[in-house]
């Protein structure tokens, strides 16, 4: 198991819904890189200049909205994930 340091926090990656206009389908190659995730494993959190560590706002299971060219992709276990800063997760979706 991963288990993430600081405020980093592991995402498993959704892929999008392949959606087209007019019937186009987009070659892999063109298509956006994935900016949604479930959380898989949270770190400790933000530790501040006085010594307090700042819990994360995520927990495991959430699925979570990431910047766009946020993070380091890593494979663990046949799998692949994206390691991340919390400050790089923009939104919780419910």
């Amino acid at each position: 198991m991963l288990k993430p340091l600081g405020d980093r926090v592991i995402i498993e990656t959704l892929e999008e819904q392949e959606e087209t206009v007019g019937g186009i389908v987009l070659a892999s190659n063109v298509k956006e890189k994935p900016q949604t995730g479930k959380v898989i494993s949270v770190g400790a959190g933000r530790v501040l200049d006085n010594g307090q560590t700042v819990a994360p706002a995520v927990k495991e299971g959430d699925v979570v909205m990431f910047d766009k060219y946020a993070g380091t992709e890593v494979n663990y276990d046949e799998k692949s994930y994206l390691v991340l800063h919390e400050k790089d997760i923009v939104a919780i979706v419910d």
